[in-house]
């Protein structure tokens, strides 16, 4: 029984692990399509891995580096929200350029950033707020799923929302520029 129990694990976390493969590949085509830019979406795409950082520091501290199945499913709801708000900050931007004629420079990146603060704050803070329970209660019977993947994405969101706030704006300000020609 014992090795029934190590076997399903382990195929459950080879299916975790072919999930998030298929889920990085699909994430890679909807910012493509979202942000109609290879650029764009090349750099928001190798951005993400920063926001995952928060994550694993999490659920190093708090099971000594002991990834399980929730673990997991933690890190790739870390991936949907970076990928949330990255999409709806770089959008931001090419809509105060192409419709409200600002033009490419800081400004347009901080007024984007500005008018972006809040969702992307409300974002984390919601999450935040609804798994902060989970992780006060611990490792407790009944929990042993939820309480590792409310670590990981209470310590993801951390790094996901200074990822949108500060290195998304960076990186749009590097990369950004002339995103309408490769349209």
């Amino acid at each position: 029984e014992l090795l029934g129990e190590y076997a399903e694990r382990q195929a459950a976390s080879r299916r975790v692990l072919i999930a998030g493969i298929m889920a990085m590949v699909v994430i890679f085509f909807i910012l493509l399509m979202s942000l109609g830019s290879w650029r764009l979406a090349t750099m928001s795409f190798l951005s993400l891995p920063i926001a995952l950082v928060g994550g694993v520091l999490a659920a190093y501290i708090a099971s000594n580096g002991i990834l399980s199945l929730g673990s997991l499913v933690g890190f790739l709801t870390i991936l949907g929200i970076a990928v949330r708000n990255s999409i709806m900050l770089i959008s931001h931007y090419q809509h105060l350029e192409k419709f409200e004629g600002e033009t490419f420079g800081p400004k347009l990146v901080l007024r984007g950033a500005k008018e972006r603060l809040a969702p992307i704050m409300m974002t984390a803070l919601t999450t935040g707020l609804a798994l902060l329970p989970l992780v006060i209660a611990g490792n407790i019977a009944g929990h042993e799923i939820e309480h590792p993947m409310a670590i990981v994405i209470l310590g993801g969101l951390v790094t996901s929302t200074f990822l949108n706030l500060f290195l998304v704006p960076s990186l749009y300000l590097r990369f950004g520029h002339g995103w309408k020609l490769a349209t």
